[in-house]
């Protein structure tokens, strides 16, 4: 679908975190260079809200990353993992991002959300019909759900120039050969030391 961007549209950015760094990590073995996909996403459009969302660990390994995501202009919500009786663990932010997208969507005229997660569809649906924004989708083609790119008003698959978007991007050659070509600044955000928890 075509959309129209125009230097006077008002953006948010939500940023699934754990998402994209999995899909990275199991396509690519690689990590998301978020600065990249921040600026391509957004365009020369207005930014009025970059929103990444993840869970902190008690070690605090994550403290790094914050620091660069907020040197480059991205607020950062956390939650502590919650641990169960028996070892079960949860990490989820679904809800949050969710609640913030509907709540900011009123001074916004385009949302971006981070993520391929099949579960934000209602979000996009709503966010459309009821928010009358536009609903622009980022994420990895090969692992986002079918319908939340069928819903998005705009998707920006990152698979189609992964050495862009990604750190420390290794192609695999025939044979099953790698080497390292892209991107291997060790200095931006999404190669500090951080893993987030999974789901």
């Amino acid at each position: 679908m075509s959309i129209i961007k125009h230097q006077d549209q008002r953006v948010g950015v939500f940023i699934d975190t754990q998402n994209l760094y999995h899909s990275a990590k199991n396509l690519y073995h690689a990590r998301v260079h978020f600065g990249n996909v921040l600026t391509d996403s957004v365009s020369d459009r207005r930014l009025i809200r970059a929103r990444a969302y993840l869970v902190t660990t008690e070690s605090g390994e994550e403290t790094a990353f914050l620091d660069a995501l907020t040197n480059m202009g991205i607020e950062s919500k956390t939650k502590d993992l919650q641990v169960f009786y028996g070892g079960a663990k949860k990490a989820d932010w679904d809800v949050g991002l969710a609640v913030d997208a509907i709540t900011a969507s009123e001074k916004l005229d385009t949302i971006i959300l981070f993520t391929g997660d099949g579960d934000f569809v209602p979000l996009v649906d709503y966010l459309k019909i009821h928010a009358g924004c536009q609903v622009e989708v980022v994420s990895f083609g090969r692992s986002t759900s079918g319908k939340l790119k069928e819903v998005a008003d705009h998707f920006l698959d990152l698979d189609l120039d992964p050495r862009r978007y990604l750190i420390n991007y290794r192609p695999q050659r025939k044979g099953g050969s790698k080497r390292q070509q892209g991107n291997t600044n060790t200095d931006d955000v999404s190669d500090a030391s951080f893993e987030p928890m999974s789901e």
